[in-house]
Formats: C-alpha cells, sequence, structure tokens
C-alpha cells in the first residue's frame, strides 16, 4: 500500500470515527463526492445543482444551501462557504442518517435535536436565531407555488395565516399591538414534537440512500 493511499484510509477512519458511518460507507460517499466535483478535491453549489433526482423537490434550493451552510459542518462556525471538501460533505450528509435498533434513548433523543436544528437552519436563511415571517412565507411560497396547484399570492396568504396561528398556539397572550418576532428553535421544537422524524430524514441522489446508513458503530 502506497504512502498516498495509507493516508487516504487514514482519512476515512477518522471521518468514521467522527461521523459514525462505516468505512466502506465513506467509501462510497467519496465516490459519489468525486463524481459530483468532476474528481476534483472540492464541490460548489453548481455541482449540486446539476443533480436530477433534486429538480422536482420543492426545498431543492435549501437542501443545496444546506451543504455550505457552516452551521451544519459541527465546526463551531457561522456563515456560508463558497466550496466544500469531502469531510465537510459528509459530516453534512450524517445528518440524514437514521438511527439504530442499539442506540440509547439519550442517544436517539440528541439524533432528533440535530436534525431539528438542521431543518431550523435551513429556514432561518440569516442565521439570527429565528425563523421570521418572510424566511417562513419564502418556503410556503415555495412548497406551493411550485406544486402547480395554487398561486404566488394564495400562497403568500397562507403563509401569513399559519405564522399567525404558530404565533397564537407560541406567545398565545400577546397584546394587538405586539409584533411576532418569529419562530425560535425553542417554538420549533415544540411544534414538531409529535412527529416522528428520525428515520424519514433522508436523502436519495446520485445512488447514495442515506436511510440505509445507520448512526453508530455496528457492535
Amino acid at each position: 500500500m502506497g504512502a498516498s493511499q495509507t493516508r487516504t484510509e487514514d482519512i476515512f477512519q477518522d471521518l468514521s470515527d467522527k461521523t459514525g458511518f462505516s468505512l466502506e460507507q465513506i467509501r462510497i460517499l467519496h465516490k459519489r463526492f468525486r463524481q459530483l466535483s468532476g474528481d476534483e478535491e472540492t464541490i460548489s453549489k453548481e455541482n449540486l445543482e446539476n443533480i436530477q433526482a433534486l429538480d422536482k423537490n420543492p426545498i431543492r434550493n435549501q437542501i443545496i444551501e444546506a451543504f455550505f451552510d457552516k452551521r451544519n459542518q459541527n465546526d463551531g462556525e457561522v456563515g456560508s462557504s463558497v466550496e466544500i471538501g469531502f469531510e465537510q460533505f459528509v459530516k453534512v450528509m450524517c445528518h440524514f442518517k437514521p438511527p439504530t435498533l442499539k442506540m440509547t434513548t439519550e442517544d436517539k433523543e440528541a439524533m432528533r435535536r440535530e436534525k431539528l436544528r438542521f431543518l431550523f437552519n435551513m429556514h432561518d436563511t440569516d442565521n439570527d436565531g429565528t425563523i421570521t415571517l418572510d424566511e417562513y412565507r419564502k418556503v410556503v411560497e415555495e412548497l406551493l407555488s411550485k406544486s402547480g396547484a395554487i398561486g404566488l399570492e394564495a400562497a403568500k396568504a397562507i403563509a401569513d395565516a399559519a405564522m399567525l396561528e404558530v404565533a397564537s398556539i407560541n406567545v398565545p397572550h400577546m397584546e394587538p399591538d405586539e409584533f411576532y418576532e418569529g419562530i425560535t428553535f425553542e417554538h420549533f421544537e415544540q411544534i414538531l414534537k409529535g412527529l416522528e422524524m428520525e428515520s424519514r430524514m433522508n436523502i436519495r441522489f446520485l445512488d447514495v440512500d442515506t436511510s440505509t446508513m445507520h448512526c453508530g458503530k455496528s457492535q
């Protein structure tokens, strides 16, 4: 085994230790990454925009942006990257893995919270800790208007009404002249409290199916 191959295997092992992906899964992800990048060391948003499997996804733009959002790369940074390397790519992909049967209740809860934070970050586009009406409206407009079943103005009205409903739930005693600043992460958790999402939040493109890539080490 050459020095270069040994170094690559060491990098893969380190990523496996950090993310819980097996070495085989890391190799599969690396192959897909090189396909996306055109055999380059980094990928850009344009590379992901070429994925045909995402073309009809109503939140395609948010998914693509999420890969370049530094908040999702678990490095304690904020902002957006112009390009990302393989390590950052794998760290983002880790958010889409389902739990294993052997995970503890605490581990599953931690995973759920990480997935919720990932979803929250997708909608909190200005990183101010709240999903504002404008941000929420944009998401609803894209989801509804791209379906072709409803017009843009109707989508805006639905978004406004939905935001008012969220405000009435989270701040039930709000005064008539009080302004609802937006959905905090704590409110977001409450809104999705009854939703089982640990095994549903996955992504499929370029033959990578994260629903089969379980978190944690195999026992």
